[in-house]
């Protein structure tokens, strides 16, 4: 591919520019360490660390580094040669103040803005005023002239260039790892229950299939013309609870279908790709109506088939209707994860002589508990069983983590973790209890 003339005709530019700039040797080993190590170092905090020391190691001055910072609503301290080297993020004192131009303070610092790159600023991962990422402060100023100042305008260029770009790759690895997460989350919260169409469609043709008998017989009896009373109210028998089962397994079909499709729009939302984690979408609903029984009705066979009672009186009031502002997609996967992993773990116990299985919702209301005025509301899951190793039960919420008693069960260790997202977002907390005959998984949302 030939050079264009534009790639050329900048080259000329910035021969001209350096010319102009007449940077000292010292100046230009500083710029060519410092585009050597910007990559080699991969980490951020080393980058940031290595924006600060360059002007100490070669000129002898200290150096700050301060970084736009959504959570401090203006720049926060990113590293500096003085404290430590690498302080932990904290916002910026009053006295730095982003800037399109460089400025001194009464502190005998310079400050230098650092810039992004114009046309890439709305790919950044927060928003920022102008294409102003953060600011350098270099100190003390007292004997620097007016060259070196220059010099460390265009340096503080080269970092805002570089660290744009390190903006972005951080970015994009963290939409790697969201959609390798979200992938998790399809497959366990979509793919693998979307499995039960197929027990639906099998038992509805099986249900088809004896109607056709049921109509091919009722052909070749008035053909013959053998119908009889009694054979005409045996068939009409059997059409009438072939037609009961097909109406229940069209009712099972629309509910899944309904569930699922609530899944489907919630996990493939275009505001978790564009955001790189999963989004929000709230509003006001009734905690048991729109979210818990739906998820529950879905494997309420299953827990008979599994042998498991529900028994109310262990978790909580589960009567009494609790209004919250949810996102009711991403919390009825959360009870489906829940009621997922009761059914998969749920065990025997004996209370007053009997040994049952059993299983219980319900939720508490909790006074205070997100400060003064701001109650909590506790929704419980319980399943009866041994309890959890202690040692085990702080790894429970972990990515991939499973306890030493699901060794032998099917599962991926995601779905607690997908609770634990799920319910963070919406500013909650999640945990677990060894309570008695079993084991309580509960999430806390403001009330």
């Amino acid at each position: 591919m030939a050079v264009s003339q534009k790639i050329i005709e900048r080259i000329e530019e910035k021969k001209g520019d350096y010319r102009r700039y007449n940077f000292s040797q010292l100046e230009n080993d500083a710029l060519k360490t410092f585009f050597d190590l910007a990559q080699e170092f991969g980490g951020i905090q080393d980058f940031y660390a290595l924006c600060v020391a360059v002007p100490k190691s070669f000129f002898g001055l200290d150096a700050r580094l301060y970084v736009t910072d959504p959570k401090c609503d203006g720049p926060s301290l990113a590293a500096a040669t003085e404290g430590g080297g690498n302080p932990a993020q904290s916002c910026a004192p009053d006295y730095v103040q982003l800037s399109e131009g460089p400025y001194f303070t009464d502190r005998k610092s310079l400050m230098l803005p650092i810039r992004g790159k114009k046309f890439l600023i709305g790919q950044l991962p927060f928003h920022v005023e102008g294409d102003v990422l953060g600011l350098l402060e270099v100190y003390p100023v007292e004997s620097m002239d007016t060259h070196l100042m220059f010099f460390f305008e265009k340096y503080a260029n080269r970092i805002g260039f570089r660290l744009h770009n390190k903006f972005l790759v951080e970015k994009n690895i963290e939409h790697l790892r969201f959609i390798r997460s979200l992938v998790t989350d399809i497959e366990h919260n979509i793919i693998v229950p979307n499995m039960v169409y197929k027990l639906f469609l099998k038992r509805l043709r099986g249900k088809v299939t004896k109607n056709i008998e049921i109509e091919d017989f009722l052909s070749k009896c008035f053909s013959e013309g053998r119908c009889d009373k009694q054979v005409m109210e045996t068939l009409l028998k059997d059409l009438a609870d072939v037609n009961e089962g097909l109406t229940g397994e069209l009712e099972n079909l629309e509910k899944h279908y309904k569930n699922m499709s609530l899944f489907i729009e919630t996990l493939f939302r275009k505001s978790h790709f564009d955001q790189g984690h999963l989004t929000l979408r709230t509003k006001k609903c009734n905690m048991k109506r729109d979210v818990v029984l739906p998820q529950l009705e879905r494997y309420v066979e299953q827990f008979k088939k599994a042998g498991i009672s529900m028994d109310d009186r262990l978790s909580g009031i589960p009567e009494e209707e609790i209004i919250n502002v949810v996102d009711i997609g991403l919390i009825a996967q959360v009870y489906a994860n829940l009621f997922s992993n009761a059914l998969k773990y749920t065990g025997e116990v004996e209370i007053l002589g009997q040994r049952k299985k059993f299983i219980a919702y319900g939720h508490d209301i909790l006074g205070d508990f997100f400060g003064e005025g701001k109650d909590g509301v506790k929704y419980n899951v319980f399943s009866s069983g041994s309890h959890i190793a202690p040692k085990e039960r702080g790894n429970l919420f972990a990515e991939a983590f499973r306890a030493s008693n699901a060794a032998d069960i099917p599962g991926t260790g995601h779905g607690l973790a997908f609770v634990k997202n799920v319910i963070e977002l919406h500013g909650g907390v999640v945990g677990y209890e060894a309570v008695d005959y079993g084991n309580n998984f509960y999430f806390i949302l403001p009330k």
